[in-house]
C-alpha cells in the first residue's frame, strides 16, 4: 500500500541549493514521489511511495544536523488522486506569503509574533469552554476548504498564501480581534505563519492547532469537529479520515454533494473540478464548461 509522509520544519536553513541536491537524490533513490521545498526558512513535503523506503527517507533526513527532530505524520494513500511526479525546489520563502521582511525564524519556529500552539485535545477543551465564542479560521487556500473544513470555521477569500495578508490588512478579520481563534491548515505550517502574522496586527488570543488537519483526523476522524475530505491542493492528493465524511461540496456540474476534485478532462488543461463519481469523467473545470 502506498503511504504518505507529511512534514515540516520552520528553522533557519544554511546552503538551501545543497539540501536541495541532497534531498531529490535521496527521495529519486527511494522512488518517491511528491513535492518537497527548501528555503531558508525551512523545510516541508509531501511524499508518498512504499512504506518501507519512507521509513527510510525520514531515517536518513533526519541525520541533517538542523532535521534531527523533524516530525513526520504518517497517512494512508491517498484517494481519488495520485501524487504528482517528484519536484524538489528552493523558494525565497518556506510559503510566499510575502512577508519574508516581517518573519523571523529561529530553531524553534517563528520568533516573537505570540500565540500558542494546542493539541487537538486542548482545542475541544478550548471549545468545550469557551462554546461559539471561539473562531476557527482556516489558513488554507479557499479551494481546499470547499470540501472539508472545521464546522463553523470562517474561510478568507483567498486562492494563494500571498492573498492572505491583503485579506488580513484589508480588516475583514478585525471582528475577530479579541476572540480565540484557532488557526489550522493541513500539517500545521501555514497556520503557524498565520498565529504570528495576526498577533502582529493585534489579535490578542490567537491559536495554532498543533500537527494541522492530518494529526487531529488521526486522532479523531470525522467524529469530532472537523467535516469532509482534506485535500491537498498543490498535491492534487484527497485524503478520507473514516468510511462516512460529510460531502460538503457541490459537483460543478449536476449540483450532487461531493467531496472529490477531478483534473480536468480537456487537452493540456491544468486545472481541476469539483466533480461527483457519475459525472466525474466529463470533469471540465469552469473555463472549458462555457
Amino acid at each position: 500500500m502506498t503511504k504518505l509522509l507529511l512534514y515540516y520544519a520552520l528553522r533557519p536553513l544554511a546552503d538551501p541549493w545543497a539540501i536541495r541536491l541532497w534531498q531529490h537524490e535521496l527521495a529519486f533513490r527511494l522512488g518517491l514521489r511528491g513535492r518537497i521545498v527548501v528555503s531558508p526558512q525551512g523545510l516541508h513535503g509531501t511524499v508518498g511511495g512504499d512504506p518501507q523506503r519512507l521509513e527510510q527517507y525520514a531515517t536518513a533526513t533526519r541525520q541533517h544536523p538542523a532535521l534531527a527532530d523533524l516530525r513526520f505524520r504518517r497517512l494512508d494513500g491517498s484517494v481519488g488522486a495520485t501524487l504528482p511526479r517528484l519536484s524538489v525546489a528552493v523558494h525565497r520563502e518556506i510559503v510566499a506569503f510575502g512577508a519574508s521582511e516581517e518573519l523571523r525564524i529561529g530553531d524553534t519556529g517563528v520568533l516573537g509574533g505570540g500565540g500558542r500552539q494546542l493539541s487537538p485535545r486542548e482545542v475541544h477543551d478550548l471549545v468545550a469552554r469557551r462554546g461559539p465564542e471561539v473562531v476557527f479560521l482556516d489558513g488554507r487556500n479557499r479551494y481546499e476548504a470547499e470540501v472539508g473544513r472545521f464546522r463553523g470555521a470562517h474561510v478568507p477569500e483567498v486562492d494563494a498564501a500571498r492573498d492572505f495578508l491583503r485579506e488580513l490588512d484589508s480588516g475583514k478579520l478585525d471582528e475577530f480581534k479579541h476572540r480565540p481563534v484557532v488557526t489550522y491548515c493541513d500539517s500545521g505550517l501555514r497556520s503557524e505563519i498565520v498565529m504570528s502574522l495576526m498577533a502582529n496586527r493585534g489579535f490578542t488570543e490567537v491559536y495554532q492547532l498543533d500537527g494541522g488537519i492530518v494529526t487531529y483526523g488521526s486522532d479523531y476522524a470525522d467524529d469530532g469537529l472537523w467535516e469532509g475530505a482534506l485535500y491537498l491542493l498543490g498535491d492534487r492528493v484527497q485524503i478520507l479520515f473514516s468510511h462516512h465524511p460529510v460531502g460538503l461540496g457541490r459537483c460543478e456540474s449536476c449540483g450532487a454533494r461531493t467531496c472529490s476534485y477531478r483534473d480536468c478532462v480537456a487537452p493540456l488543461c491544468g486545472n481541476h473540478a469539483l466533480m461527483c463519481n457519475g459525472c466525474a469523467d466529463f470533469a471540465l473545470c469552469a473555463a472549458h464548461r462555457n
